[in-house]
C-alpha cells in the first residue's frame, strides 16, 4: 500500500505541490493529470524516494517500488534478453520470458537494443517492470513514443499487475483504457506563486 498524509514535494528547492492526503492499495491505479509542469514528474520522484518530501509523509513498504522514468534504461550493445536479464539479476525478479511476450519482444529478444526503434525500445524500457518482482509501479508518460497497439499491450500489463495485487501509479496526458483506474488531477494542489512587495511568495 501507498499512503501520503499532507505531503508536498518541491523542485529545486521550491514547492511544487501541497496537501497531498491519500491511499493507493493494492490492486489500484492511480492516473496523475495535469498540464506540463504542474508536478507529475515531481510527485513521482518523491514516491520513488529520489528526494525527500517538501512536508507531510510518504508511507510505503522498502524494497517496494520499481520506478520508470523518460529514459529507457537500456545499454545499446546488450541484446533485448541480456537488457532484461541484467534487471531481473539486479532485482531478483523472475525470469524473463513473461516480460518479452507481454511486451511483443519475443521475436526481437537477440537484437541489440541500440538496433530497436524509439517505439521497440519503449517496449523493452517498460518490459524491465516485469522482471523487478516489486509490487508498487511508478511510471512516467509510459506511454510515449508507441503506437495504438502497444499502447494496449502496455495497459494489458498493468491490468495484470494489478489483478495479481500490484498497484500503479501512472502520469500519462492520453486514455489508456483503464477505467477502473482513479484519476487525480494535480492543479488543486499545485503551489501558487504571487508577488508581494516585489518578491514571489508561494501559497496554496
Amino acid at each position: 500500500m501507498l499512503s501520503l498524509e499532507n505531503l508536498a514535494a518541491a523542485r529545486g528547492g521550491v514547492t511544487v505541490l501541497r496537501g497531498l492526503t491519500l491511499t493507493v492499495g493494492p490492486g489500484q491505479a492511480l492516473i496523475l493529470r495535469g498540464p506540463n509542469g504542474s508536478g507529475k514528474t515531481t510527485l513521482l520522484r518523491t514516491l520513488a524516494g529520489l528526494q525527500a518530501p517538501a512536508e507531510g509523509t510518504c508511507d510505503l513498504p522498502p524494497d517496494s517500488v520499481a520506478y520508470a522514468a523518460h529514459a529507457d534504461g537500456l545499454k545499446a550493445t546488450l541484446t533485448a534478453a541480456e537488457n532484461l536479464e541484467f534487471w531481473a539479476r539486479i532485482y531478483g525478479g523472475p525470469a524473463i520470458d513473461h516480460a518479452l511476450a507481454a511486451l511483443d519482444l519475443t521475436g526481437l529478444s537477440r537484437r541489440r537494443a541500440g538496433e530497436l526503434s524509439a517505439g521497440q525500445k519503449r517496449r523493452l524500457g517498460l518490459a524491465r517492470l516485469l522482471v523487478t518482482g516489486r509490487p508498487i509501479w511508478l511510471l512516467d508518460e509510459p506511454t510515449v513514443s508507441l503506437d495504438t497497439a502497444s499502447v494496449a499491450l502496455f495497459t494489458s500489463a498493468v491490468r495484470r499487475h494489478l489483478a495479481g495485487g500490484g498497484l500503479a501509479v501512472i502520469a500519462t496526458h492520453i486514455d489508456l483504457g483503464l477505467p477502473e483506474a482513479r484519476v487525480l488531477d494535480l492543479d488543486p494542489y499545485r503551489a501558487r506563486v504571487i508577488q508581494s512587495s516585489g518578491f514571489d511568495e508561494a501559497f496554496t
